[in-house]
């Protein structure tokens, strides 16, 4: 058969009318099963899961519906249905006047010093870096009501460590309350966010370094030091003083146990003295003209000592009558 007869009978056969209804019944059968795959398809789009660590928030026509647990679900394919996942676990954090380059083992850091210079109450400037750590208490604000979190949380916190740098000194703010800065910076940022609406809860606020500026820390130094010679002096005083004031209390004490034992010695001496004053007197009653006598003797002795004397009695006879005074507080006659 020749090629002209061929193309002849495929003419023919074009023309039968069955084989061109089948043609069309297959391309109707083909379309619609294109048509039902793509609805399938359109329809598992809805399929999503949830991590352990996320929950999801469920929009209908972009209005929130319902929050979704962790796990396989389904929601109708959008515009009709999304779903927006938030880490509610997972710790965020933000840093100021500092990036982080590279972390460890061998972390490098970036200091940003339009971030970290910062005025203090007494007008001098200080370098301030802070870290920031944060997590989601309430999906449904954090997703909703701020557009850019990372951004907000950031403001919000620098601008509350300027105002608590404000209301200290350059000293205090570089030594004594350091740590305070940091606490009242985590009390003052979470009550703003809450202000907010924010639906974040700040975990920490760890203060990574505070410093006078590169340009004064020669100055900066000078003055701790002489702070730190003033430190030293102070303490070697105090030790001084601890050393010095138990031994004159001591030595005071002494003086005063002394003078107390002086006192009594003095006391008793003298009691003494008017026992045997009234023992004498008692014999001077009994004889005053031989008391006045022998008293006198013994008082020219004291005078006249090492000197030959001679008493000559007053009475007509010529007997010197004496008593011995010392004899009498012994109990002699």
């Amino acid at each position: 058969m020749g090629f002209v007869d061929r193309v002849l009978e495929q003419n023919e056969d074009q023309e039968n009318p069955t084989w061109q209804d089948g043609m069309r019944k297959l391309q109707g059968w083909v379309s619609w099963l294109v048509i039902g795959i793509i609805i399938i398809i359109y329809f598992l789009t809805g399929i999503y899961s949830i991590g352990p660590s996320e929950v999801g928030l469920l929009k209908r026509f972009g209005r929130y519906v319902e929050t979704v647990d962790p796990g396989l679900h389904y929601h109708l394919p959008g515009p009709i249905e999304s779903v927006v996942t938030v880490n509610t676990l997972g710790i965020r954090k933000e840093e100021i006047g500092f990036r982080t380059i590279s972390s460890a083992p061998n972390p490098r850091y970036q200091e940003i010093e339009t971030e970290a210079l910062m005025l203090t109450g007494d007008g001098n400037i200080i370098h301030m870096e802070i870290v920031v750590q944060y997590r989601i208490k309430d999906p449904e604000q954090f997703a909703f009501n701020l557009i850019d979190p990372r951004v907000m949380t950031k403001q919000a916190a620098e601008a509350i460590l300027r105002e608590q740098v404000a209301t200290r000194t350059v000293d205090e703010a570089l030594t004594s309350e350091r740590d305070q800065i940091g606490i009242d910076t985590l009390l003052a940022l979470q009550a703003l966010l809450d202000s907010y609406g924010t639906g974040i809860v700040i975990n920490n606020v760890q203060l990574q370094d505070a410093k006078p500026p590169r340009s004064v820390v020669a100055a900066f130094d000078d003055v701790n030091s002489a702070r730190q010679d003033k430190d030293k002096l102070i303490n070697q005083g105090e030790e001084y003083r601890l050393d010095i004031l138990p031994r004159a209390r001591g030595n005071a004490q002494e003086i005063l146990n002394q003078a107390a034992a002086y006192t009594q010695e003095r006391i008793k001496r003298a009691e003494g003295e008017i026992s045997r004053f009234l023992e004498v007197l008692k014999k001077y009653e009994l004889g005053e003209e031989v008391t006045r006598t022998r008293m006198y003797v013994e008082t020219m002795e004291k005078i006249l000592p090492g000197m030959e004397k001679i008493i000559l009695p007053q009475q007509d006879n010529d007997i010197l009558k004496l008593l011995d005074l010392n004899r009498f507080p012994e109990g002699g006659e």
